[in-house]
């Protein structure tokens, strides 16, 4: 495994693949596709999207995710099962609770041929005045946000599809919002240790797949550069934290970046500071991305085993956990959507929240 577009997640435009969209992920060798809510239509829509993408791979099946956190995070609306949001199903202190949640998400996921969800969220919501985390989170202390994530985390494992934690070091106590944003942490790093990094720690104990770097300024780690292109923030991860798999940048279109950084740029230092994969949501970044990695390996602004480096854990990660990909049958798929069982489950487990908040109200 040699090509650079391994390093890299693309996004498409539409329900179907374009011409230009096969060329550039099976002639570079593109490691992965994030799919978004226009590349969604229906279950069987979407497993046919991921069979005609599977059949471009060289090696190594792609990995093929989404951002399917529940509550307002999800991508995939009508047949995919609609939970409430964390914050609310962490009312009813389960974790067998967040564990049956990952089951149900991971089942109808991986029946579309989706084998990696960009969940958890392991930041706490201890700031009240951030709203693009607020009730993505866990909890607002890190002692229940622990608590959770590794139930949600062993519930994906349990059933076969990849997780990654995010965003690390924690975008909970920010007011700014990186989409629009470079937001700046001002918090001691001691403190940070104390109630950020405990829910990647659980995570990391859980042996989650990946972690996501967020693109934000923590000062007292790196006072000039997002966490997601700082070598200190990631030596953090990797050294201190004992952090053994991928690292996967936020989406390098966020204004947190592309206001600040060159998408070339961007991509050659996040993966200059320590990632394996940079994410893009449209392909005409992926490219520039890409191109702004070639660059660097022609000129040596990033050295030659660096890149072994991170082709070697991206490979290691595909071999131990893709067999051959096999084609979906699109027919198949709606039996494993609407199931009374989980429709049930759904209903009595918004009954309990609501009867939860009624009690402190």
């Amino acid at each position: 495994m040699t090509q650079l577009g391994q390093l890299v997640f693309t996004g498409i435009s539409g329900l179907t693949l374009t011409e230009e969209e096969k060329k550039f992920i099976e002639k570079e060798d593109i490691g992965g596709v994030i799919l978004f809510s226009k590349n969604y239509e229906s279950p069987a829509q979407l497993a046919e999207l991921v069979n005609n993408i599977q059949m471009l791979r060289k090696e190594y099946p792609l990995f093929i995710c989404t951002d399917h956190e529940g509550g307002r995070v999800v991508r995939f609306k009508t047949h995919f099962t609609q939970f409430p949001p964390m914050l609310d199903i962490a009312r009813l202190d389960s974790p067998k609770l967040f564990f049956d949640v990952a089951t149900i998400m991971a089942e109808e996921l991986l029946a579309c041929g989706v084998n990696l969800n960009l969940a958890p969220v392991c930041d706490i919501w201890n700031n009240e005045q951030n709203k693009v985390i607020w009730d993505r989170a866990f909890g607002t202390d890190h002692e229940s946000v622990s608590k959770f994530i590794s139930s949600m985390i062993r519930g994906f494992q349990t059933n076969g599809i990849l997780s990654c934690a995010k965003h690390f070091p924690g975008h909970g106590n920010t007011v700014k919002d990186s989409h629009y944003d470079l937001p700046i942490v001002k918090k001691p790093l001691d403190k940070i240790r104390e109630e950020e990094f405990q829910p990647f720690i659980k995570a990391i104990k859980a042996r989650v797949d990946i972690i996501m770097m967020a693109h934000i300024i923590v000062e007292e780690i790196d006072s000039q550069l997002p966490c997601s292109l700082s070598a200190r923030a990631h030596e953090i991860l990797r050294n201190e934290l004992k952090f053994k798999g991928l690292i996967l940048s936020d989406d390098m279109q966020m204004k947190a970046i592309t206001d600040h950084y060159g998408t070339g740029e961007a991509a050659m230092m996040a993966i200059r500071a320590g990632s394996d994969l940079v994410e893009y949501r449209d392909m005409e970044e992926a490219m520039l991305g890409l191109e702004g990695l070639k660059k660097a390996q022609k000129d040596k602004t990033i050295k030659a085993h660096e890149f072994t480096d991170r082709l070697s854990r991206i490979e290691e990660t595909k071999k131990g956990f893709f067999t051959d990909y096999k084609l979906i049958y699109a027919p198949d798929i709606e039996k494993k959507f609407n199931r009374k069982v989980t429709q049930a489950f759904v209903e009595d487990l918004r009954r309990k929240i609501a009867e939860k908040i009624a009690q402190k109200s």
